[in-house]
């Protein structure tokens, strides 16, 4: 079930008596959710389910839904299994045969989309990018394919590299940066990808706090539903040999290997 992602005035009547009427409701982190139990007025029974225990902890609460208990699930804020542990737990849960029931409410992510002002006909939503490496670099890649606008949180150590990364790899798009959504210090921010940097830096507070990024999905011109070869070849060649980023390229793009070969030595020469 969701929670608030920062102003509490957020939680809904339905979670609320949800949280009242459970049995068992485990939490990511114990200390947080009692102190949102304990502003709500509700004694309910906590157990910890974080990223490390989910195996075990969900094999508890399928037991616990075998007794006849009925358990909630929740995380720091949002909704679990959403770039948060419980996937692990629903699955569990849905192989035992037990019902699972979803109680939605606040969200990052349509919370920035809905004030973005950005209008577009499909939305990625990427989680966390992986924080470096091939892993990464094939993520952005792979992006920086698609036609559609792109989701991504970030936290406030990476937002920087993340953002510089972003512009690399898709290019002269806009970004919202949409910055502690909910609470007291939120923000809205559209920018150019290539100005996103210097934003950040002008002012130490634009680098705290939790962030939802939205780029504006690429302009797909006559060539509807293509790649961008010369986009996704240069967040290539940024990391890999040259060789190496024409054979990715072409299997991203369906462009020929000569042409995005000419298109890459032209590239390193400038």
């Amino acid at each position: 079930m969701a929670t608030p992602i920062g102003n509490l005035g957020d939680i809904t009547a339905r979670a609320l008596d949800t949280l009242r009427r459970a049995d068992v409701v485990a939490a990511e982190d114990t200390r947080h959710t009692r102190a949102l139990l304990g502003h709500f007025g509700i004694g309910a029974k906590l157990v910890s389910l974080h990223e490390h225990n989910e195996r075990r902890a969900g094999e508890q609460v399928v037991a616990w839904i075998a007794e006849g208990k009925s358990v909630a699930l929740v995380s720091d804020a949002g909704t679990p299994a959403v770039s948060d542990p419980g996937a692990g737990v629903v699955d569990a849960v849905r192989a035992s045969g037990a019902r699972v029931v979803p109680v939605p409410g606040a969200s990052a992510l349509t919370a920035a989309v809905s004030a973005s002002g950005l209008s577009f006909e499909g939305i990625v939503f990427a989680g966390f990018l992986p924080a470096k490496g091939a892993e990464r670099r094939s993520r952005l890649a792979a992006l920086a394919a698609g036609p559609w606008a792109i989701a991504l949180f970030e936290a406030p150590h990476r937002v920087k590299a993340t953002l510089a990364d972003l512009h690399r790899a898709l290019g002269e798009r806009d970004v919202v940066i949409a910055r502690e959504l909910t609470k007291r210090f939120e923000s809205l921010a559209r920018l150019p990808l290539a100005a996103a940097g210097a934003w950040i830096e002008a002012d130490a507070d634009r680098g705290r706090g939790e962030f939802v990024l939205l780029v504006e999905g690429r302009d797909p011109g006559p060539r509807a539903g293509a790649a961008d070869p010369r986009a996704v070849l240069s967040a290539l060649l940024a990391e890999l040999p040259v060789k190496q980023a024409v054979a990715l390229a072409a299997k991203i793009t369906g462009a020929r290997r000569n042409e995005l070969y000419a298109m890459a030595l032209e590239m390193k020469d400038l």
